[in-house]
This record gives structure tokens, C-alpha cells and sequence, in this order.
């Protein structure tokens, strides 16, 4: 196989994938409108792209184009040689589309609405590979009503494979009919003829400037159509930009041509609706970008709200956790003298609780004291068991009607703005999300409490570590050391050996107070400092809950759909980056026109040509 044939293989198989890809992404369904929309017309360009498949090898389709007067009826008699499409100074001369096609051709192939056209069976050359449509004016109406020749015009364009644009020179600078050609060009290759050569001056050059920047013109061919058709009649041979023309036709319009220039046609077509998809999404881009920013801060407002309140209900057991912490730490060390201080200040309250019973004189004071220490008791107990409740308390305390209400009003104002289904913003979208948070209500509920015991675990081997022991140990120690060591010395070495008296009382007295504030001190300090841990990890936990508690947000539909749009506009940017390196890389016939970059307003009859 030789390397142009792997080429053209290797093409073919780029369009086929840039096909398969586009059906990929128009199959699926979108709640945002805009995107709805683009997706609808890729689907009809695909039918479309179906039937160039199926008349791949067929004639290809050749159409007049340009405004009245402009000699298109004079300029097919031309081309074929005898007058076959009524011309003259009346205004429009053509009003029903003429198809003039060679006898061997068969009509049925090309798709075309048959019942439409005037058709003229013609033996000449040039309609051995192509069929010719003289088509009508598009600048006899101003609006495009049934039955106006602009409404013909229409629903023609869509069938043809290539435009053969006349002008003449009192008609080559009207905006109207540079209107039409912007949009009849899209998927059209493009022949330029100024007619009328033996009325008006060449201004071929100026027409040129005019057309550049929007459409690749190789040449313009400046003919005398009725002068053409008279020297054949004659039997004569055509000479000048006649003669050139015709050879152009024969030569890059020949059947060998026909898949090339389909092909490129199709891949002008689709970057048109690919650039139109992509124009009406950033028309809509502005009202979708306030919804996604709607829906972050309608999030933070309520993970704020959630954890507020969440923060306040765990730190108001703060200090049941820090009981637990210290107890948890004081296990930990041991029984060192800075534990077994720890545990004497922990448990001060009881203990002096406790020695009130030494001072019962009677059994009637003793029962008192009793009572009031086992009501001390339940009392903690009932701390504990409301500290365990706030937890259970966690998965209602959040998010009220009242912030639903709110939530969703403002939430289905920027839905509605940016063209969304509403149905994803609707009551019973609350109704499911408080469902779902019944269901999961006992796994966070467990979540949470074993978060809050894992921050009790890892503080207290934080503050278990070997170096925050070593220098509290060695705080106390010191001191102990020296009211241990100083009376040691005194009693057993100074007062034998040395005959020094004994340490008076007031240095136990002393060296006791000085123990107590010291240890406490030490306490104080060390309290204070997993207490701080403590609460920043709480506060941590609270806000770390209520955004697990709004990982998908209150509407989670909404931003399902949200972010299934951003997807489809990154592949929606690819496939025209894939569009344009494709269509950069087949090259067009070198002697005819087509559009720089197709024009991105399309009519639905552009794309829904059978």
C-alpha cells in the first residue's frame, strides 16, 4: 500500500473518531438548558453527517449564489452549453430552483427534494461529474416567509458541496447577500465569478480585499456568460477566464475529487457547530458562574453555621474531656511523683469530700456527709451522661427549616437564572437529604465519638512523651529532692558528726507550703497547656464534622449537574481543538475557495438536510 493511500486511511480514521467522539457527547442528557441545546444541534449535525456518508461517491452538488441580477441563470447556460434556465432583465428571473443533471445520473442518490426543482436532463461534460442547481436570489425578500425565494434558498443551501458566488459590479459590496454568504459557506467550497464582463470594469482586486480575512479566494474569474454561450452554440472553443473556469470545474470537481472535498466540507460544518456550541455556552457562562459561586457560599455560610454550633456543644463538656485527657495522661506516666501530684489534685474535691467524715460526731452528720458525696457523685455522672448525649445531639443541631428555607430561596433564584431544570432545587430534594441524614445518623454518630476519643488517645501520648515527663519530673523533683535531702542530711550526718542542731518545725511548715504551690503550680501549668490542645483540637473536630456533614452540600443533584457542565465544556474545548488540527491537516482542492473560519450562526436547516 503506498504512503498517499495510508494518509488517506489514516484521515479517514480521524474523522471517525472525531465523529464517535461528538456522538459520545451529545447522547447524554443535561438539566442546564444552554447545554441541552448545543447537544440537540450536534445531533442533527451527526444526521447530517450520516447522509455526506451515505452520498460520499455521488455528484457532487453544484449551486449558484449572489444576488439578483448578478447573471447566475446566464452563467449555468453557459457551463453547460445551451440555454437551459430562463434568463433576462426581469427581476427575479429564477423563482423555483433549476437542477440540470446529465441522463445517466441518477437523482435519487443525491438526497435531494426532488419535487422542488425544475429538472432539466442536459448531455454536457461538465455535468458527467456534478449536478447544477440555479438557484434563487436571496436579496428579492426581505424576510424569509413560505414560498419567498429566500425561504427556496434555505432549504437548498444545506444539499450543496460547492457555491459558485457571482457578482457583478454594482453588486459586490452588498451587505446583504455578504450576509447570506457568511452562512451558505459554512460546509461549502467556494468558486468567485464576477459576470457582466463585457458591461463592467474588472474590480476583481478590490472584491478581493473585500473578501479578505474571511474566506480563502485562490481566483476570481471575470466572464462573459452570454459571449461563453454563443461562441459554443457556435461551435466555437471558449477562451479567457470562461475557458479557465471550465477547467477548473472539470479538473478539481472531477469524481476522484468528490471524497476530498466532502470531507472537507464535513469538517468545516462541524467546527461551525462546535464554535456555536461554544458561543452559547459563554453567552450563558456569566449566570452559570454565579450559581457555582452561589452554591460555595450558601456551603460556607452553613458549614460555618454547622460548626459553630457544633463547637459549642462539644466545648461545653470540655471539662469531662479534660478529665479524661489528664487521666488518660497520668496513666500513662505511671506512678511517678508528678503522676501520683496529678492524680491528688484531680481528685481534691473528694478527697476533701471524703475527710468531712472524719468530723461526723454523730451517725445522723455522717449519713448527711454520705449523702451529699453520693450526690456529688451522680451528679458527675450526670455531666458524663449529658456530655454523651451532645453527641447524640450532633446530627440535629446543625441546619433548621428555617436555614433550609433560606438556603433553597436563594439557591433556586441563581438556578433559575442560569436556566436550570428546577426540579433539582425542589422541596422534595430537602425531604431526601433529611432522609439520608436519619440513615447515616448512627455511623456519624459513632464517627464522632470515636473522633473525639482518638483526640483524647493522641493528646495524652503527646503529653506522655519521654521529653514533657522528663521536665516536669524534674521540676518536682528538684524541689522534693530538697526538702527530702535537706533534713536526711541534717538528721543522719550534721547533728551526729558535726554536733549541729536538729532542723526546726518551721522548715517542714515552710518546705510544705513551698511543696504545695510549687506542685501546683507545676499542675496548673501542665493543665493548662493539654487544655489548650484540647480545645483546638475540638474546634478542629466540630469543623471538621459539619463539612463532613455538607460533602455534597444541601443540593447535591444541582451540583451533580454543575459539575457533569464543566466536564462537558472541557470536552466541548477538546473536540474543537481536535476540529481544528484536523481540519488544518486535510487540505482543501487548491483552486477553490471556502470559508478562513466557518461563521458560528447556523440555521436548523443547516444541519437537519436529509
Amino acid at each position: 500500500m503506498s504512503s498517499p493511500e495510508l494518509a488517506q486511511l489514516e484521515m479517514l480514521a480521524q474523522v471517525d473518531e472525531l465523529v464517535d467522539r461528538l456522538t459520545k457527547w451529545a447522547e447524554h442528557e443535561s438539566a442546564w438548558e444552554p447545554l441541552q441545546h448545543c447537544r440537540a444541534l450536534v445531533r442533527r449535525l451527526l444526521t447530517r453527517v450520516e447522509t455526506l456518508r451515505i452520498r460520499l461517491e455521488a455528484p457532487l452538488i453544484v449551486a449558484t449564489f449572489g444576488g439578483t441580477g448578478t447573471g447566475k441563470s446566464a452563467l449555468v447556460n453557459a457551463l453547460v452549453g445551451r440555454e437551459c434556465t430562463r434568463s433576462g432583465r426581469q427581476r427575479p428571473t429564477t423563482t423555483r430552483p433549476v437542477l440540470l443533471a446529465h441522463p445517466q445520473t441518477e437523482l435519487e442518490l443525491l438526497g435531494l427534494p426532488l419535487d422542488d426543482f425544475e429538472i432539466s436532463r442536459v448531455d454536457a461534460p461538465l455535468l458527467r461529474d456534478v449536478v447544477l442547481i440555479d438557484c434563487p436570489d436571496p436579496d428579492t425578500t426581505e424576510t424569509e416567509t413560505d414560498g419567498s425565494n429566500l425561504a427556496r434558498l434555505h432549504h437548498l443551501l444545506p444539499f450543496c458541496d460547492v457555491l459558485l458566488y457571482t457578482a457583478t459590479q454594482q453588486k459586490y459590496r452588498s451587505a446583504r447577500v455578504g450576509d447570506e454568504l457568511a452562512q451558505a459557506a459554512t460546509g461549502c467550497r467556494l468558486v468567485f465569478v464576477q459576470t457582466c464582463a463585457d458591461l463592467d470594469e474588472d474590480i476583481r482586486d478590490d472584491w478581493r480585499n473585500q473578501l479578505g480575512g474571511r474566506y480563502q479566494v485562490p481566483d476570481i474569474f471575470f466572464v462573459d456568460s452570454l459571449r461563453a454561450l454563443r461562441e459554443q452554440q457556435a461551435g466555437q472553443q471558449t477562451l479567457g477566464d470562461f475557458r479557465r473556469l471550465q477547467e477548473l470545474l472539470s479538473n478539481e470537481l472531477a469524481a476522484s475529487h468528490r471524497t476530498q472535498i466532502r470531507r472537507a466540507n464535513l469538517i468545516d460544518l462541524v467546527q461551525a457547530a462546535l464554535d456555536r456550541c461554544r458561543m452559547h455556552l459563554e453567552d450563558n457562562s456569566p449566570s452559570f458562574s454565579q450559581l457555582e459561586l452561589a452554591l460555595e457560599e450558601e456551603k460556607r455560610r452553613l458549614v460555618g453555621l454547622m460548626s459553630d454550633r457544633l463547637r459549642g456543644e462539644l466545648l461545653s463538656s470540655r471539662h469531662l474531656w479534660e478529665r479524661r485527657l489528664l487521666a488518660a495522661v497520668t496513666e500513662g506516666w505511671g506512678f511517678t511523683p508528678f503522676a501520683a501530684v496529678t492524680r491528688l489534685y484531680s481528685s481534691l474535691g473528694n478527697l476533701i469530700a471524703a475527710g468531712g467524715l472524719f468530723r461526723a460526731r454523730s451517725s445522723a452528720q455522717m449519713a448527711l456527709i454520705g449523702a451529699v458525696q453520693g450526690a456529688r457523685w451522680l451528679d458527675s455522672k450526670r455531666q458524663e451522661r449529658e456530655a454523651e448525649e451532645r453527641l447524640d445531639r450532633v446530627a440535629v443541631c446543625g441546619l433548621d427549616d428555617s436555614v433550609l428555607r433560606q438556603s433553597k430561596l436563594v439557591i433556586t433564584g441563581y438556578a433559575q437564572e442560569a436556566r436550570f431544570d428546577a426540579r433539582l432545587v425542589e422541596q422534595g430534594n430537602f425531604d431526601s437529604l433529611r432522609h439520608e441524614a436519619v440513615r447515616v445518623e448512627e455511623e456519624f454518630l459513632g464517627d464522632a465519638g470515636r473522633k473525639v476519643e482518638g483526640i483524647v488517645s493522641d493528646l495524652a501520648r503527646k503529653h506522655s512523651g519521654l521529653g514533657v515527663r522528663c521536665l516536669y519530673e524534674t521540676l518536682l523533683g528538684v524541689l522534693l529532692a530538697y526538702i527530702i535531702g535537706r533534713p536526711a542530711y541534717n538528721f543522719f550526718y550534721a547533728e551526729p558528726f558535726k554536733e549541729k542542731p536538729l532542723l526546726p518545725s518551721d522548715f517542714y511548715i515552710h518546705a510544705a507550703v513551698f511543696l504545695v504551690l510549687w506542685s501546683a503550680l507545676l499542675v496548673m501549668v501542665f493543665t493548662r497547656r493539654i487544655r489548650r490542645g484540647l480545645m483546638q483540637r475540638i474546634s478542629e473536630l466540630a469543623q471538621q464534622l459539619a463539612e463532613n456533614r455538607l460533602a455534597t452540600g444541601l443540593f447535591p443533584r444541582l451540583e451533580q449537574s454543575a459539575a457533569e457542565v464543566r466536564l462537558a465544556r472541557d470536552r466541548l474545548e477538546a473536540l474543537l481543538i481536535t476540529t481544528t488540527e484536523v481540519r488544518r491537516e486535510i487540505a482543501s482542492r487548491p483552486g477553490l475557495g471556502a470559508q478562513i473560519a466557518p461563521i458560528v450562526v447556523l440555521r436548523p436547516a443547516a444541519l437537519s438536510a436529509p
